[in-house]
């Protein structure tokens, strides 16, 4: 059943948007300006750290979405929460999905060698934080109560 969307958090589904633009937008000035990137062999490393990264962050998202619907709540930010989860990845962070979003970014740019990837995901994850995250936050405060602020004072919200 879908809750009202007075009840959400937000209307636009700022995070997913947010890193695809981030994605294109480092294409794109890759193309305008290329990117400076550092020759071998800190290039193969930085290539290998991006598999490891990307890993990590599909791991993160993976495993945060299934925490989600075992706890039978929502995974999109439109919608209000059901239930509050603070186990599986939402132990070391209170955004994993978002964490591991930031990470998938970064680790492209590593394997293509691209650094617009790097300024890009870090300004995805701003915009992600003052659109998503902040107004999540009160949403949770406001249906969970002391339960999230004391979540809140153990869990920081990205790592």
């Amino acid at each position: 059943m879908s809750q009202p969307l007075d009840d959400a958090p937000s209307r636009i589904p700022w995070p997913p948007m947010l890193y695809v633009a981030a994605v294109a937008l480092a294409i794109i000035a890759d193309q305008m300006v290329p990117s400076v990137w550092f020759g071998s062999p800190l290039s193969d490393i930085l290539f290998a750290a991006g598999w490891l990264i990307g890993l990590a962050g599909l791991s993160i998202n993976i495993a945060a979405l299934r925490r989600l619907r075992l706890a039978k709540t929502t995974v999109m930010p439109t919608r209000s929460a059901t239930q509050l989860v603070t186990d599986g990845p939402f132990s070391f962070s209170r955004n994993p999905i978002y964490l591991g979003g930031t990470l998938i970014v970064i680790a492209i740019g590593l394997i293509v060698g691209n650094a617009w990837f790097l300024l890009f995901a870090l300004l995805a994850a701003f915009a992600t934080q003052k659109l998503a995250i902040e107004p999540e936050e009160r949403h949770l405060a406001q249906h969970f109560g002391k339960r999230y602020r004391d979540y809140q004072k153990k869990v920081r919200r990205w790592f």
